[in-house]
């Protein structure tokens, strides 16, 4: 959250191992979301609502400009319920200590629901009628996931609404849901409270506890039935859903930055690291890069984009312009020696119209599957194209990053983006694409290796840290750094 100009960022936190366990609130604060100073903990388990962890939750400013947690304990009886903190000194710029009221819990499960499969309550937002709401995950004992609703006039005493916010059969638990306006007009970021439904849409972001992924859905929410409609989704099915990301993406959360007007995403980053190695590099999980979100221009799909601050990381600019590959051609990208690379490309095809036929078994979800069937090293009518990155100076190793182009049977163009790393995780975007549009992407490299620009082909030895290429990728012998550490 942004409180007082200083950005606050609270964290689930082992303070005693970089393995998972001894759930507490970490705390950090930035003054440019890019140079954090750790402070101590925020919430720490101490009471009978949490004395089994202080779980996820969110941040909500008050009118008045005051800050207060909503959070889930586990309590000593290893049922979820939800809590509130508030600042011990509100004129601390810091925030540095936080106190648990009396009357906690808040909020304890309802009839008819899992007392250990209810939590993580989002951002509160208030309506005309001046209650504030919050939406709280949970499963019934049908094993069937809830976005359940709740309302405050007080923010100290909620009563669940009749109905919730949202249902689904697609899976028996959703958590970490995130709610927020989108506007329908441009890309300035809205606050959670009072929007006028007219001049914005609503995401609702749900992460999946059956195979722990992030699906967000677009749509109207109507105040006056506490009811979300999805509009780009016409199937109960998340496989089918929208995903901010399909790589190591988990968890994530967004803020409305008031002071600049843009809506900022985080996420976690498990990496793939064993529980051995953590405990040798000493952490476990890192936060990604934070993006700014915004709504497409067709309404039906949300864009992100890496903050501007992080421009200010940038010191020695290496361009390449009007460079044209051929079939088999590589360009190094020369004079790129730092650990991390910002890289910035722009792609212009001439022609879509010989694009291929998306595999009509191929849904939104199984961008996994499409990925391992057409990989870096089959060539299509167009692609595979992008970077190769991580690259050993002999080019043994390296990791492809890569997009191929398809037509659907509608007649629109749908970008796939893929990272072969053979046994590793995929990424795509089912984007849509107008014939003739230039292609720009960004992508940041957080390791050491040599840049190279290229059209590999099968059989060589192109191993590349940084290439733009449209062909096909040799065989790798070795795999290279993980992907997903890449953000």
């Amino acid at each position: 959250m942004l409180y007082n100009g200083i950005y606050h960022l609270f964290y689930q936190y082992n303070p005693y191992s970089a393995k998972w366990g001894n759930i507490t609130w970490g705390h950090s604060i930035s003054g440019d979301l890019i140079n954090w100073t750790p402070l101590d903990i925020a919430l720490r388990p101490s009471d009978p609502f949490d004395l089994h962890g202080c779980w996820s939750g969110s941040a909500t400013i008050l009118p008045g400009n005051k800050p207060i947690i909503l959070y889930t304990g586990i309590n000593e009886a290893g049922y979820n319920v939800q809590n509130i903190a508030l600042p011990k000194n509100i004129s601390d710029p810091f925030l540095l200590e936080w106190v648990k009221p009396p009357y906690n819990p808040v909020m304890i499960v309802a009839d008819g629901f899992n007392a250990t499969q209810f939590r993580d309550p989002s951002t509160c937002w208030q309506g005309k009628d001046g209650f504030w709401r919050t939406t709280v995950g949970a499963e019934d004992f049908e094993m069937k996931a809830k976005a359940l609703l709740y309302k405050s006039e007080d923010f100290m005493r909620w009563t669940r609404a009749e109905r919730p916010l949202f249902s689904t059969n697609s899976s028996s638990m959703i958590e970490c849901v995130d709610f927020f306006p989108v506007s329908v007009k441009g890309k300035r970021g809205l606050g959670s409270s009072s929007i006028d439904s007219v001049e914005a849409k609503y995401v609702l972001k749900m992460g999946v506890f059956d195979n722990t992924h992030d699906y967000y859905l677009i749509g109207r929410y109507m105040e006056e039935l506490d009811e979300f409609i999805p509009e780009n989704a016409f199937e109960d099915d998340h496989r089918l859903w929208a995903r901010y990301d399909y790589g190591s993406f988990y968890a994530s959360k967004t803020f409305f930055d008031a002071e600049k007007k843009r809506r900022i995403l985080w996420a976690w980053s498990n990496e793939s690291d064993t529980v051995s190695d953590d405990i040798v590099k000493g952490w476990a999980g890192l936060q990604i890069v934070p993006r700014t979100v915004w709504l497409d221009d067709n309404g039906k799909q949300l864009v992100q984009w890496p903050i501007t601050e992080l421009e200010s990381l940038r010191l020695k600019k290496v361009e390449l312009k009007h460079i044209e590959l051929s079939e088999g051609g590589v360009e190094e990208i020369k004079g790129v020696k730092a650990s991390q690379a910002d890289i910035e490309m722009e792609f212009e095809i001439p022609e879509f119209r010989k694009a291929e036929l998306m595999n009509h078994e191929w849904k939104l979800d199984d961008a996994q599957m499409a990925c391992r069937q057409m990989d870096a090293s089959i060539r299509g009518i167009i692609g595979p194209f992008g970077l190769l990155v991580l690259a050993s100076h002999n080019l043994e190793e390296h990791t492809a990053i890569f997009f191929r182009v398809f037509r659907s049977r509608t007649g629109d163009y749908i970008v796939l983006m893929c990272s072969d790393q053979r046994k590793e995780r995929k990424d795509f975007s089912g984007r849509e694409e107008e014939a003739g549009r230039k292609e720009h992407w960004r992508h940041r490299v957080e390791a050491g290796g040599r840049s190279v620009l290229g059209y590999p082909t099968v059989g060589t030895e192109n191993r590349t840290i940084g290439s733009i290429f449209f062909g096909t990728v040799p065989e790798p012998t070795k795999i290279g750094t993980d992907l997903n550490r890449l953000v």
